[in-house]
């Protein structure tokens, strides 16, 4: 983790500051060290700007076909430090994360749904549909009409993703 403080200075900056959400400052962060994660060979599977606490978090999590250890934290950290200073894109301090997605992990971009076909999928709904709010399944993956398609006990379900809370990867134990 960092510690980051923004200079007192009105310089110009590389990246604009994004204003407004967090989702943008995400994003921003996204496009800046994407270049620098693909460089060292990792996948980078998102990006979170959260409040935790009292704390702002810059949550970045990576992964590769080997599996991430915490060399690999400390490595995609000390490259994107520099970047993240220089472009200075958060106007507050905040902690930065590095980390990996772990064994469970949750589907949020059209990317995480196409590596993750053929895994079992949880899929959290906002309302019941045929009485359940939790399907369990094999991701199928995104249809034609932009529908989450899983395999449940032999037939494929889709599911308009508007309607999902929620998917994430399943591991029994």
């Amino acid at each position: 983790m960092s510690d980051r403080q923004t200079p007192a200075n009105n310089s110009p900056r590389a990246v604009r500051r994004p204003s407004g959400s967090r989702s943008r400052v995400a994003e921003t962060v996204r496009t800046l060290i994407t270049p620098t994660a693909d460089e060292l060979g990792y996948f980078l599977w998102d990006v979170e700007y959260v409040k935790e606490g009292a704390d702002m978090i810059l949550r970045v999590t990576i992964d590769c076909d080997e599996g991430i250890t915490i060399d690999d934290c400390e490595r995609m950290t000390r490259a994107i430090d520099p970047l993240l200073d220089e472009a200075d894109p958060i106007e507050d301090a905040y902690l930065l994360e590095v980390s990996s997605p772990g064994i469970e992990r949750e589907l949020t971009r059209p990317e995480h749904f196409e590596v993750c076909i053929g895994d079992e999928v949880e899929l959290r709904l906002f309302a019941p549909v045929d009485g359940s709010k939790v399907w369990r399944g094999i991701l199928k993956g995104i249809d034609e009409e932009g529908r989450i398609v899983i395999e449940v006990a032999g037939t494929d379900r889709a599911f308009d993703p508007a309607a999902v809370s929620k998917t994430k990867t399943v591991f029994d134990f």
